[in-house]
């Protein structure tokens, strides 16, 4: 129903600036024929919908060569973000420092709270909050303690992902890494 109000108001507005780009306003007849409102709102809200789709959803391959990460640590080589009904699934594939796989599964919203992540990754709860349309501020934590802080950055172009961590490592090590993912 919103998606459909959002179509009908996006057409009349771009029949509106229309009318003012071209200079000469016309009195016209109301359309009798139901079937090019019927098309507006099948291809409207298409545009819409991409418009306003969160720009961090999708597929995301680490970019090494680009990326400053701290050695003797795991890398995530894989991260892809998936909208669900109330919030958001992240999946995260690597290897550790040993370089044996990895695997976990985030769900939760982006709102500031710290959710369970399940898996063999060296946390087990991640807070997502959303600073604004291309970012989020992340937490990580091990058994209630913070692993790592930094924000998950996408490109204006939507193509890039940057993600600055700086935290803590389980031996105990402080890090600071640059991870540069590329859209998959």
């Amino acid at each position: 129903m919103i998606t459909t109000r959002i179509a009908v108001v996006t057409v009349a507005l771009s029949f509106t600036a229309a009318s003012f780009c071209f200079g000469e306003t016309k009195k016209t007849e109301p359309m009798t024929s139901p079937a090019p409102v019927k098309a507006a709102p099948t291809t409207a809200p298409k545009k819409e919908a991409s418009k306003m789709a969160n720009p961090h959803m999708g597929k995301w391959k680490l970019n090494e060569a680009k990326s400053t990460l701290t050695a003797g640590m795991g890398k995530n080589l894989m991260v892809a973000y998936a909208e669900m009904k109330n919030g958001m699934k992240v999946t995260v594939d690597g290897v550790d420092k040993d370089g044996k796989k990895t695997h976990g599964v985030w769900m939760g919203s982006a709102d500031g709270k710290a959710y369970p992540m399940k898996g063999n990754l060296p946390w087990d709860m991640a807070a997502y909050k959303v600073v604004n349309d291309h970012t989020y501020e992340i937490t990580t934590m091990k058994a209630g303690k913070l692993v790592s802080k930094g924000k998950s950055m996408i490109s204006a172009d939507g193509k890039t992902r940057t993600l600055d961590l700086q935290g803590t490592a389980a031996d105990g090590k402080k890090f600071k890494n640059k991870a540069i993912y590329d859209r998959a």
